[in-house]
């Protein structure tokens, strides 16, 4: 019994240690990497919690296999080293993942949003980004927008780019600053009256989305988000088009 208790209490040590590490890599992947609401766009809570659980879980159940005060300690010291280098090993690689698959921008296209991620952009394109733009930033999504075609060609070479799976917001050569579509954006958005008139059941859900934002229904208007797996629904201010709420509703 004894035996038992020192392998369980051993565990339950490790295990404590595992919680702290994983709230620390919380804060970070929720604080920096995937602000609301892009943790639930993005998938950065499911992608955390399977890499959290999967480190947590296996150390303490490696610790409670092989703790043994029988053993030299010298040996138990090497055991317990080589479960905690593999659980540093397996959580670099996981944070690692969820860094790679993190947003890096909110984009402005034409008519919707579109939320681009690290993993989205080519490393050819990365050397034309715009100047006072950060192509790949780790503190969480800036807002751009993307610039007019030149011409018909450029419009072409996009297009087939897209068709082979490069989206126009992933491209570096076409960002601009967010503030230079504003008037774009004001003409696209749509008065959040029609948005309740074509979903009754979510309108009281809007007007709650609105009311913690502080800003009034006839203030406010309303464009697409496109996200990794789903679509929701970005309010901008009718004034001068800065985002004032995000509502999980596909309101194409």
């Amino acid at each position: 019994m004894v035996y038992w208790k020192e392998r369980f209490k051993a565990a339950g040590i490790h295990l404590g240690i595992c919680v702290a590490v994983a709230a620390l890599a919380g804060v970070l992947v929720f604080g920096l990497w995937y602000p609301y609401p892009y943790r639930e766009i993005s998938g950065g809570r499911e992608l955390f919690m399977l890499v959290v659980a999967v480190d947590v879980v296996l150390g303490p159940l490696l610790t409670l296999a092989i703790f043994n005060r029988s053993k030299p300690w010298a040996v138990l010291r090497r055991d317990l080293a080589v479960i905690a280098l593999l659980q540093l090993a397996g959580l670099g690689y996981g944070l690692w993942t969820v860094c790679m698959a993190r947003p890096v921008h909110l984009v402005f296209d034409i008519n919707r949003f579109q939320v681009v991620h690290a993993v989205d952009v080519p490393q050819s394109l990365l050397d034309k980004t715009p100047a006072g733009v950060t192509a790949l930033p780790l503190t969480g999504p800036t807002l751009l927008s993307l610039r007019p075609f030149k011409d018909n060609n450029e419009k072409m070479d996009v297009t087939m780019a897209a068709l082979g799976g490069l989206e126009e917001g992933a491209r570096p050569d076409l960002w601009q600053s967010y503030a230079a579509a504003q008037a774009q954006m004001l003409k696209s958005g749509k008065p959040v009256a029609e948005l309740k008139q074509r979903f009754p059941a979510q309108a009281a859900e809007v007007d709650k989305t609105l009311q913690a934002s502080g800003h009034a229904q006839d203030a406010v208007l309303y464009l697409p988000l496109v996200g990794r797996k789903t679509f929701w629904t970005v309010f901008v201010d009718a004034q001068t088009a800065q985002i004032v709420a995000f509502m999980p509703l596909d309101p194409f």
